[in-house]
């Protein structure tokens, strides 16, 4: 039986599947498209080989869930009795997610709230887990919303990757940026800001990015109490590294997840990406 009000987000939230077990979360599937195969997210595809493929220069795109499947999820979720649904997706202006919820909304048997968190990855991820906190504790539809935008207008994201081509080919940061990275032999820092990928600083070397990546992340963090998602794409070490030197320069550090990303993000930033997400609580 399912809760009064039930949380649903997609696969780019890469939250544990015990986080969303133990919550009650439904993640909805995004495709990856490797050659002429058409492969899900979390399931028919991986992370290592997504960037196997990546490093053949094999042909990789991805797409959205479509509307029919999102249409079913609500389906499914009603008749195990929810009320009501949230539906949080990451940020429209990466992924035509949010749209697709959109449509098969208006057809679901209980009320749905989609939202655009803006987010993608755990600054998602740590959305829908606010959502889900507040409907435990009996909230509304519309206090399970405000929980998690709340959430989100205080998460940051910032990353570095290896180059610039994997987003310029994806069409996610625009090709005077990667130009100018590219011309320049820079190693790129990127950050999230209103739900796109913007270049933040451009520094010279792999090891001064990664240096100044962990700074950023102490400078935001501050005293406060937060938590922080460690991400990577084939990088174990530097994710490792990275959350290591967190722990002890965190002070107010509640919970830290190191993963690596799934195989949708993975292939709009190539691998080498080392993110880091900071979530007041």
């Amino acid at each position: 039986m399912s809760r009064h009000v039930a949380i649903v987000t997609d696969s780019t939230a890469y939250l544990p599947p015990r986080t969303m077990e133990r919550h009650g979360i439904t993640a909805v599937p995004l495709t990856v498209v490797l050659g002429d195969q058409a492969l899900e997210e979390g399931t028919e595809i991986s992370a290592r080989s997504l960037a196997q493929a990546l490093q053949k220069r094999r042909p990789v795109t991805t797409s959205r869930p479509s509307p029919e499947v999102f249409a079913a999820t609500y389906r499914a979720i009603a008749a195990s009795g929810a009320t009501g649904i949230v539906s949080l997706h990451l940020s429209a202006d990466i992924s035509g997610t949010y749209d697709a919820a959109v449509l098969a909304a208006r057809e679901a048997p209980v009320p749905v709230r989609v939202v655009d968190t803006g987010m993608v990855a755990m600054a998602l991820g740590f959305c829908a887990l606010a959502a889900a906190q507040s409907a435990e504790a009996g909230g509304t539809v519309d206090e399970a919303v405000t929980a998690a935008e709340k959430r989100a207008a205080g998460t940051s994201t910032y990353f570095y990757v290896d180059t610039l081509d994997y987003l310029r080919r994806g069409g996610r940061i625009g090709a005077a940026q990667a130009l100018l990275g590219s011309a320049l032999a820079v190693k790129p820092l990127l950050q999230l800001d209103g739900g796109r990928i913007e270049l933040l600083e451009k520094v010279r070397t792999a090891s001064k990015a990664i240096a100044r990546l962990e700074e950023i992340v102490v400078e935001r963090a501050g005293s406060a109490q937060v938590d922080i998602a460690v991400h990577h794409l084939a990088a174990p070490e530097r994710a490792a590294t990275l959350a290591d030197r967190l722990r002890v320069r965190v002070p107010g550090l509640a919970d830290l997840h190191v993963s690596e990303v799934g195989a949708v993000i993975g292939a709009h930033t190539g691998p080498g990406l080392l993110g880091a997400v900071i979530s007041p609580r």
